[in-house]
């Protein structure tokens, strides 16, 4: 039966206005309603004073037009110090598999052949309030071994057994986002607080029980969105604070960071060492650190201006900067680097896409192997055998490669902002493409879908960011393409908008075109790639369409 959560359980200050979700009085009992409420308490007012400096540090971007690491923590760069050990369950971590916590992908996840599995409820899970609290009923479920599913054909899911199973590692939601369902004292408690405290409520003690049998157990996270080695430190002492509240031993937490964001590229020792004792690694994100280069220096000239963003690899030099950077500062401070996602999505029906595709796929993953990474990213369960070949090609029997340089030669900041060495052309293709993706999955974020197929890829919120953010980069600087000779202006965007709409209800139909919410979908398309002050997230005024 749902609960009634109209009026606020016995917690003071607290009210709770999302809709009836089933089993939501198994996530939302008062102590852990108000074990959220102490973190909000403890924590909020830091969190607002660190989102007000990425305001101030984007401004001061503006103003020079260049980033450098930072001189005040030289001596935390050029100091020998070592992260905390790996526990057990995260020493081998050579292919993690990523996706929403809906009940099938829990299975399938958990059953993939994967180490990891990346539990999450950022990017690719559109934050409903079913959504949120329906991720932690599966968990919990997943946790206690009577997590099922039937699915509309029939056909039955169930878990291995435990041996097998991938450990779970949760991606909470970033610093900027805001859970609306839920406030205290009338103010929004930061969605990041609802996931990762409610996660850490209820499974913290039971991971640590069940890790006497099972080894893959214990409570570990992926940060995202991170901008500096503040916001790291803000987490350090969120993770001291929870596991003090709820007794459990200090260090027991380890966090692996996001690096998909320019700024914190230039501050992963910092990171690190603000986490160390609660540091597991780092990861390459790749398309929302291209994201993230477009929205801090989107008014720095044509040096700063992205080619067609699949034209951008890993492989680019400003790219393969970054990833060199990742591997040495990690394996200097005895931490897993972790490299970037693998989204293709295997065709049933279509065995010459599956054979170019793969072909990419093996080479990326051969690439990050043998540039140091101690594994990688896949978003369908049929590429974990795929990337586990590539890093088993290199690791053999050891469960990762820290002794890797990641290079000989220190990475600069020039290599890491030379985004016009990629090369690349801006064409009318790659924008159509822009705007296909970013409609596309704008309309299944609205519907409550995070994670998307879209022409055979995985997306999420990441690939519509920098989907509807190099349209803005490329209308404000007026590119001209390099197939058509057309400038790219805010007419033909909207031009594009109307053809790929009216496309689609002739490829969907008239009835399933009207159920969607493609109206909707196309508005904040061009109200987040047009305006004229870039906003910074396109979820956060998508937040006010969504339920």
């Amino acid at each position: 039966m749902a609960a009634d959560q109209g009026s606020s359980p016995v917690v003071p200050g607290v009210v709770i206005a999302g809709p009836p979700v089933a089993r939501a009085e198994e996530v939302l009992p008062p102590a852990a309603v108000a074990f959220v409420a102490g973190l909000h308490r403890a924590f909020e007012a830091r969190r607002q004073e660190l989102l007000a400096a990425r305001r101030v540090r984007r401004a001061e971007i503006a103003r020079t037009g260049t980033l450098d690491f930072l001189p005040q923590t030289a001596d935390v760069r050029a100091a020998d110090w070592k992260v905390a050990p790996a526990p057990r369950a995260l020493t081998d971590r050579r292919v993690e598999i990523t996706g929403p916590t809906d009940r099938k992908m829990v299975v399938n996840a958990l059953n993939s052949g994967a180490k990891v599995w990346l539990a999450d409820f950022e990017d690719a899970s559109a934050p409903t309030w079913e959504n949120v609290l329906a991720g932690q009923v599966n968990l919990i479920d997943a946790f206690e071994g009577r997590i099922d599913f039937t699915d509309a054909r029939g056909k039955a899911y169930a878990l291995r057994p435990a041996a097998e199973l991938a450990t779970v590692v949760v991606r909470p939601r970033g610093w900027h986002l805001d859970e609306r369902h839920l406030t205290v004292d009338g103010t929004p408690v930061a969605g990041a607080f609802v996931d990762f405290g409610l996660y850490f409520f209820h499974n913290a003690a039971r991971l640590l029980a069940k890790g006497e049998q099972d080894p893959n157990s214990g409570p570990y996270f992926y940060l995202p969105k991170t901008e500096s080695h503040l916001e790291a430190r803000l987490w350090n002492e969120v993770f001291t604070h929870a596991q003090a509240e709820l007794g459990i031993p200090h260090g027991t937490i380890r966090a692996t960071v996001l690096i998909e964001t320019i700024t914190a590229a230039f501050e992963m020792d910092e990171i690190l060492y603000e986490l160390r004792e609660h540091a597991a690694g780092l990861n390459a994100g790749r398309w929302d650190y291209l994201f993230s280069i477009v929205k801090n220096f989107r008014d720095a000239g044509e040096h700063y201006v992205l080619p067609d963003r699949n034209t951008v690899t890993m492989a680019s030099p400003f790219m393969a900067a970054y990833t060199r950077l990742l591997v040495r500062t990690c394996h200097r401070r005895g931490a897993h680097a972790i490299g970037g996602m693998a989204a293709f999505i295997p065709s049933r029906t279509d065995p010459e896409v599956n054979a170019a595709a793969l072909v990419k796929v093996r080479a990326d993953k051969e690439r990050e192997a043998g540039g140091g990474f101690d594994g990688s990213w896949v978003a369908h369960p049929d590429l974990v055998p795929v990337a586990r070949e590539c890093f088993d090609a290199v690791l053999g029997d050891r469960p990762h490669q820290k002794e890797h340089p990641g290079g000989p030669e220190p990475v600069t900041p020039a290599q890491l902002l030379d985004v016009a060495g990629a090369g690349g052309n801006c064409t009318r293709a790659g924008l159509h493409n822009a705007v296909q993706v970013g409609l596309r999955y704008i309309e299944a974020w609205l519907r409550g879908l995070g994670a998307a197929a879209i022409f055979h890829m995985m997306e999420d919120a990441a690939t519509a960011e920098i989907s509807r953010s190099q349209v803005w980069q490329w209308v404000h600087n007026g590119v001209v393409l390099a197939d058509t000779g057309e400038k790219t202006t805010a007419e033909l965007v909207r031009r594009l908008v109307a053809e790929e709409l009216a496309a689609l209800r002739a490829e969907f139909g008239e009835q399933a075109y009207a159920a969607g919410r493609w109206t909707e979908a196309a508005a904040l398309f061009e109200q987040v790639a047009l305006a004229e002050e870039f906003p910074d997230f396109l979820t956060l005024p998508a937040l006010a369409l969504l339920d």
